[in-house]
């Protein structure tokens, strides 16, 4: 009789753990459609393959901004806090993904015990190996929880890589920034240097009495207006020298740093912006979004399975005795299996409530995806349009500053024949030194676009052009393509 139990509990036994693994299913619904209403295509874009397929070793054309690049991707701590958050988030994956399996483990115990129904004393001796609470998953629940880790891994991932798109153009327009708040400076500096020339000769001709003192104190204030704007561009080239080394992590290295203003940052000729549905594979930002919606749908599946019995299992098997020295010997072998059963009766509608609450969750998860989308391509479509105007405007402040400059050499000249009193002098050299700091912000603004079209575009994330960047697929499109 001992046999035949012992026959058929085995078979129960595997009988169970094979219905489990062949009947699973998954509670999760359909997936939302997303409704972003993406443009047909991009404003004022040159056609060709987007500028994002270039690594950013590429797209750059100064070695020096490159190294620079190098070190914050080694360096920076936003991008090393999401480095280890995308470690923890992978542990979390694989702590759920262990959970689809038994978890086995020896158990030893030692009792020594006397009661009323002994005579004395008696031990009791009991080792073996032991499968805790085991979920059965009939329905789904912990596969969908395996599910939801792998979507919140991998939009862990993406995140940590709209990271580093945001770094390289942060790091190469503060980069960018250093070398215009030093051009900047050495402009003052020269505009110092011709106002302390007027205002000498000004002091010149009211010490010999040929003007009033007027002219003097006119000159003084262009001379004081002069040395604050010297103080103010020394203090934004420390700010910009800052920024940069809180960028990349670390002090950056002089030889680094541009000694003249930079003028170029990228090889390429054109700007393309490729075919509007490449922004939505090379932009990490949008697929973090995607991951979370599908992590949202696997949540609706956790929830749903909570409406239907759980089924857990606990066996172990192994040798028992009341003398240790027996404890291995023939006919000391035990084991015992057995399931428990947890069915839900009333619970005042929590359980369904929960259930509301993930498909709400769903709801808010496909908002937030339309939103990245759309705002995705929001910030594209604003670098574009900088980009098919920005070249006229720069063009046009050029000219300016060759007619105020004009302008100023032909009132200076007329001040000193006498002709014309130093007012004018005066108001063309303020109008020249405007000019001149308009046409840096612009010229700024220009490599600016071009640095913001590339990360816009989703540009970045390679080193190289030959690089393969694959996003892995969801569990939501796991689960489609099954």
């Amino acid at each position: 009789m001992q046999k035949i139990w012992s026959v058929s509990g085995r078979s129960i036994a595997v009988s169970a753990i094979a219905l489990a693994l062949t009947a699973c299913q998954s509670m999760r619904g359909p997936e939302p459609v997303a409704q972003s209403n993406i443009p047909q295509n991009y404003i004022g874009a040159a056609s060709g393959t987007s500028v994002a397929e270039q690594g950013y070793k590429e797209f750059f054309a100064d070695q020096r901004l490159i190294q620079v690049l190098d070190l914050a991707l080694n360096n920076n701590r936003d991008l090393r806090t999401a480095a280890l958050n995308i470690e923890r988030a992978q542990q979390a994956y694989q702590i759920t993904q262990n959970n689809q399996l038994p978890s086995i483990g020896v158990t030893g115990s030692v009792l020594r015990q006397d009661t009323a129904t002994t005579r004395g004393a008696s031990s009791a001796y009991n080792v073996g190996l032991g499968v805790t609470a085991y979920e059965l998953d009939f329905w789904g629940r912990v596969r969908s929880l395996k599910d939801n880790a792998l979507d919140t891994y991998l939009a862990t991932a993406s995140a940590r890589d709209a990271t580093q798109i945001a770094l390289i153009g942060q790091v190469a327009q503060a980069w960018v920034a250093y070398s215009y708040a030093n051009a900047n400076l050495k402009l003052a500096d020269q505009t110092l240097k011709t106002q302390l020339e007027s205002y000498n000769l000004n002091k010149k001709r009211f010490d010999v009495g040929i003007d009033s003192e007027v002219p003097v104190r006119q000159a003084q204030i262009s001379v004081e207006t002069a040395r604050s704007d010297v103080a103010e561009y020394k203090t934004q080239v420390a700010q910009a020298q800052n920024l940069l080394n809180l960028l990349v992590g670390e002090q950056v290295p002089s030889s680094l740093l541009p000694s003249q203003r930079v003028t170029k940052v990228t090889s390429s000729t054109a700007l393309s912006a490729g075919l509007p549905s490449d922004l939505l594979s090379n932009r990490p930002d949008i697929r973090a979004a995607e991951y979370r919606l599908s992590a949202a749908g696997a949540n609706i599946a956790v929830a749903k399975a909570a409406l239907f019995p759980s089924i857990r299992l606990t066996g172990s098997a192994g040798y028992g005795s009341t003398e240790l020295s027996d404890l291995f010997k023939s006919g000391s072998f035990a084991w015992s299996i057995g399931p428990s059963l947890d069915i839900p009766l009333w619970d005042w509608g929590t359980r369904k409530a929960n259930i509301k609450i993930s498909e709400t969750d769903q709801k808010i998860a496909l908002s937030e995806y339309e939103q990245a989308i759309q705002s995705a391509f929001r910030e594209a479509n604003d670098a574009l349009a900088v980009r098919q105007n920005i070249a006229d405007r720069v063009a046009a402040q050029r000219r300016l500053v060759d007619a105020t400059n004009t302008t100023y050499r032909l009132s200076n000249a007329r001040f000193r024949a006498g002709i014309d009193s130093y007012l004018t002098v005066l108001d063309a050299q303020r109008t020249s030194y405007a000019a001149e700091q308009g046409l840096l912000l612009l010229e700024q603004a220009n490599l600016n676009n071009q640095i913001e079209v590339y990360k816009t575009l989703g540009g970045g994330l390679k080193a190289t052009t030959n690089q393969q960047v694959v996003a892995p697929a969801s569990s939501a499109e796991r689960q489609t393509a099954q």
